[in-house]
């Protein structure tokens, strides 16, 4: 059988996630053309089965929530398909260049980096409400670290020359070097010391 190589351009075989909590929730199958619909979408946890990649092309469509409003639904979130597998392909050929090393790791080790492992929930007692640190869930890491990388370029890029390719890109190796300049480092780093702090 012919391994399929993502874009027709990047080997996946031999690309391993080293993080064992997020191990189960990283689906990363020999696709050509990162884009199934949905199809696992009506089963329960059925985005830990869709490719990592493609994942990532999906919350580019909707970047997510801000606080309690709406983060972007114009400029480059368009949500059409073809429009962001143009922006993930051109972003990981910057990312080759640039690192020279294969673009699916360096995301998946900026991915690792980013997902952070504690949060804060708000809890009441008595009529008083206190801030309560808990553990962060694998599935919910990998959403938060794929939504800071989202908004992060989109903030870097959005009304400025920055092309989003590029924006996202520099978002990718930063994080993947766990540089503080990384909004999904910045980010992690003051959810983990908050948590820290509410214990």
């Amino acid at each position: 059988m012919v391994e399929l190589k993502l874009f027709n351009r990047w080997d996946i075989k031999d690309i391993v996630v080293e993080d064992p909590g997020l191990k189960k929730y990283i689906t990363l199958s020999s696709l050509l053309v990162p884009r199934t619909f949905g199809r696992n979408s009506n089963q329960r946890f059925g985005k830990s089965k869709v490719n990592i990649v493609e994942r990532l092309m999906n919350k580019l469509m909707v970047p997510g929530h801000k606080g309690k409003k709406h983060y972007r639904t114009s400029g480059p979130a368009t949500g059409k398909g073809m429009h962001v597998y143009g922006v993930v392909k051109t972003c990981f050929e910057i990312i080759e260049q640039q690192t020279k090393k294969n673009p699916i790791q360096v995301y998946l080790k900026a991915l690792e980096n980013a997902a952070p492992r504690e949060e804060i929930t708000t809890i009441e007692y008595g009529g008083a409400r206190y801030p309560q640190a808990v553990d962060c869930a694998p599935q919910r890491r990998i959403d938060v670290a794929l939504r800071q990388f989202v908004q992060g370029s989109y903030g870097k890029s959005f009304n400025k020359k920055t092309p989003i390719a590029q924006a996202l890109a520099d978002e990718l190796i930063k994080a993947s070097q766990l540089d503080q300049t990384s909004q999904a480092i910045s980010k992690k780093l003051e959810l983990e010391r908050q948590a820290d702090s509410s214990r």
